[in-house]
């Protein structure tokens, strides 16, 4: 399937990391800047980082044994502040920039040629970096979540960093970036591929190269504070506004759409997972309701700038069925210890809105319509295309850099600080006073 224009491109791909470099573009077309596109962007910004911090800290804190709620939220936020870095000494330039590492080299480093009055579009491009940055700062910080309770938190930083450059950057050049998936005509309007299928499929090598926290499957490990969890759940959901709403880049139809679908999707995929779970154990549950809704956004989520609101509902109802199957067969049947479910809720209904979106997109189902001349399969196909080789390139390198970091800095807790709890043995606090 891969041409020899892709093959390049791969390579290039890879060579850049070689390099310290950093490269920055603008848009090459005529621009004017446009105020409210631009305050939207900004508010869009300021609602991803909000999923992050406190959302996802709120939501896996709550999800953890209580002696391991501080250490899930010190990886967010730590997380965040070392992907910021990072992504303004290159990332950004990796991943967006024009002409391959050898043209980066002769291009201003550290974003010092990137001024006030640059546009990305009809917004500054500013804006767009950090629009991207707060992205690239909740990717590796789902994954935290496949190993969470026993990775040690300097393994945490140097797997976040590794894993940013090696498998988040080139992926979001392959899709986002105009690298050789976007030439392809793969359809990813928010993150379906380079953030969920990403980062689920990095959280289940993770699971799978640290194994099975201590009891498990044995011993329950619930939910310590479901309060927490709802709420930060609900945070997630606010968010996620900004996370589609934002990537249309304008204050346009293109924009309020992908919000609306956005909301149905997230609802749809709720009452999907409420009702399978009520039919299998005889009760709805908390939990249950608001995993389904996270299952829902982030199958919406590559559908969303694509879609109506008759393929949102559908999605969203699949979203939820086949999350929670996935879940209960990864966890119960292969005994599998990804500790918050990213690689069954993020991973698999990344995998599941990234197909549909081939198929919802088409105009008589209330999508924007298809390329001339594509027919449903032809762009299904290459969704599936999209899929196979980000989970793939995701699998090989998330494993190399796990490999390399257990013979260096080494990777899981001892047995006793598992027993003790992270905050305790790595962070010397505790979450509550009793």
């Amino acid at each position: 399937m891969f041409n020899k224009l892709a093959a390049r491109q791969a390579a290039l791909g890879c060579a850049a990391f070689v390099f310290p470099i950093l490269a920055w573009s603008h848009d090459s077309s005529p621009s004017v800047l446009n105020s409210g596109d631009t305050a939207w962007l900004m508010t869009a910004t300021a609602l991803v980082l909000f999923m992050t911090l406190p959302g996802l800290a709120a939501f896996y804190s709550g999800l953890v044994r209580s002696k391991n709620v501080l250490s899930v939220s010190m990886q967010c936020v730590a997380i965040a502040c070392v992907v910021t870095l990072l992504w303004i000494a290159g990332g950004y330039g990796l991943a967006f920039g024009l002409g391959g590492p050898m043209q980066a080299l002769l291009g201003p480093l550290h974003l010092s040629g990137l001024t006030r009055n640059a546009l990305h579009g009809t917004t500054p491009e500013t804006a767009f970096v950090m629009f991207q940055l707060t992205f690239a700062i909740i990717t590796p910080a789902l994954v935290v979540g496949g190993f969470a309770e026993r990775m040690k938190f300097s393994a945490v930083l140097w797997f976040s960093a590794a894993w940013l450059l090696l498998v988040y950057i080139p992926v979001c050049h392959w899709v986002w970036g105009g690298g050789w998936l976007a030439q392809r005509g793969v359809l990813d309007f928010a993150g379906g591929i380079v953030v969920h299928v990403n980062a689920g499929t990095a959280a289940l090598v993770a699971a799978l190269v640290l194994r099975k926290r201590a009891g498990f499957p044995h011993t329950a490990m619930p939910p310590h504070n479901m309060p927490l969890v709802a709420m930060g759940a609900g945070m997630l959901w606010v968010g996620w506004y900004g996370f589609n709403g934002g990537s249309a880049l304008a204050a346009d139809g293109s924009a309020s759409m992908a919000i609306l679908v956005t909301h149905v999707g997230a609802a749809t995929g709720a009452l999907a997972w409420m009702a399978v779970e009520w039919w299998r154990f005889g009760k709805p549950s908390v939990l249950g309701i608001v995993t389904g809704m996270v299952a829902g956004l982030g199958t919406i989520t590559p559908a969303s700038g694509f879609v109506g609101p008759l393929g949102a509902v559908v999605i969203g109802a699949v979203a939820g069925v086949v999350c929670f199957f996935a879940t209960q067969f990864l966890k119960r049947i292969l005994h599998v210890d990804d500790s918050l479910d990213v690689s069954p809720v993020h991973g698999v209904g990344g995998v599941v809105g990234t197909l549909l979106t081939g198929v919802f997109v088409d105009a008589g189902l209330g999508g924007v319509g298809l390329a001339q001349g594509r027919t449903q399969l032809e762009q299904v196909g290459i969704q599936l295309l999209g899929v196979v080789s980000v989970a793939a390139w995701c699998a090989l390198a998330t494993f190399i850099i796990l490999v390399v970091l257990q013979a260096t800095v080494g990777l899981r807790v001892t047995e006793d600080q598992e027993r003790e709890g992270l905050d305790l043995a790595l962070h010397g606090e505790r979450g509550y006073s009793e």
